[in-house]
This record gives C-alpha cells, structure tokens and sequence, in this order.
C-alpha cells in the first residue's frame, strides 16, 4: 500500500487561491512513493505491477499557467480551481457539467540504467510521467527492469484526466493505493506494456485491451517502432 501526496507536494492545498502559483516552487513538483526494491528482479524481467485499488482525498485541484499549454496565447492569466471530490463518482466542474471520477498514476516507473538521478518527463523505456488515463485500477501495468531490485515508484496521482493535459494538469490529488509487485522472470520487453480487463469505451465495444507504448523524441517513429506483445 502506499500514499501519495499532489503533484505539488503539498504547495496547493483545498484553501489556496491562484496567487499560490505564482509563489509555487517547482523543484518540489512530482514527489513520488518509492524507489521500492523488488526482491529477485533483475535487468531483463518485466515488472507486473498489478492495479489492485485506487482512492482519491477528497479535494483535488487543476490550474492553467500563462505561456504554457495547448493554446497558451489564448489564455493569458493564471487559474486554479479546487474540486471537492467527497461525491465518489464525479467532480463538478459547474451544476449542469460532471467529470467522471476515474483515479490513477500519472507516474509509474521503474529505474533506468546507469541512472543517478532522473527526471520524471519526458517518459523512457523505464515509464515515467506516461499520463495513461486508462491505468486505473483493474489494470496491470508491465516495465521492463533495468537495474536490480527494479526500484519501482509512482505518484502524480489524477483523480480524472482527457486524453493528455493540454492545459498541463489533470485533477491533481493526493491517492491511496494497494499494489500488487510481481517479478516476471526472463521476460524482457522493449517499453512499457499495459493490460485492460474490460472495454475502452463501453458502448461501442468489449471485451479486455492489451495496450503497447512508443517512447522517443520523434512521434511517428515512436508510433512506427511501438513494442510488440
């Protein structure tokens, strides 16, 4: 099990109006839980961590900072908006607009090779800050390990987020959540790898997804070389 604090460890709290970005400081962004050692894993095994149960604070929070993001010159002024999340299911953005609660880690990674220190983004071939909305719980997560013990950890927890974060954050929030460690001996896979149990989209489809990632500075050669099963 393991608890972990907002992306801004703790800078931004239910209270904090949006003159805290402005004074934020960002050396402190992406505390994470770990490193976890994993007995018995060793460069060229695959590191399952299985999803077992997620479970947000109840407050989560999403900002804009001015000069970033998808449409940065549209939107010149700072903005925060806290989000009470004692509703379980959704998060209310305005009365008559719902956003559907649905936990994860926006960061999930194992320990690069010949690493001392490493940034969580851009994301490797170790994981990182992939932003997968879809490893929610249910879900097994597989990193290839690089280093003995594997040395695993995870945070930037989202209670909710669209494909990507174009405005830069998610629902940001502190989580609870119980993991499941299994070593798969001699399996060694390119790039991160995750399994679905369910559908991606109920209504139009079913039955469980096996998804692969491509990690690299270029998109369509990522896109080209994406691991194999």
């Amino acid at each position: 099990m393991v608890k972990t604090r907002d992306v801004s460890d703790n800078q931004i709290i239910p209270s904090s109006t949006v003159a805290v970005l402005g004074r934020r400081d960002p050396k402190r962004a992406y505390p994470l839980a770990g490193p976890v050692y994993v007995t018995g894993a060793a460069p060229g095994d695959t590191l399952a961590v299985e999803i077992l149960h997620l479970r947000t604070e109840a407050w989560g929070w999403a900002a804009f900072f001015p000069g970033r993001g998808l449409l940065p010159d549209d939107f010149p002024e700072p903005y925060l908006r806290i989000f009470d999340l004692t509703l379980g299911d959704v998060a209310l953005m305005r009365d008559d607009i719902a956003i559907p609660i649905e936990p994860f880690f926006g960061t999930m990674g194992v320990c690069p090779a010949l690493a001392r220190e490493q940034p969580v983004m851009p994301p490797g071939t170790f994981g990182g800050n992939m932003d997968i909305r879809q490893l929610t719980e249910g879900t097994t997560v597989y990193l290839p390990v690089q280093v003995d013990g594997a040395l695993f950890s995870c945070g930037d927890a989202h209670a909710a987020q669209g494909d990507g974060e174009v405005c830069i954050t998610g629902i940001e929030t502190p989580m609870h959540a119980t993991l499941r460690l299994v070593v798969q001996k001699g399996r060694g896979i390119p790039a991160p790898q995750f399994a679905i149990p369910g559908p991606l989209v109920p209504r139009v489809n079913a039955g469980g997804w096996y998804g692969t990632t491509g990690v690299g500075p270029d998109l369509y050669r990522a896109a080209r070389t994406r691991s194999a099963r």
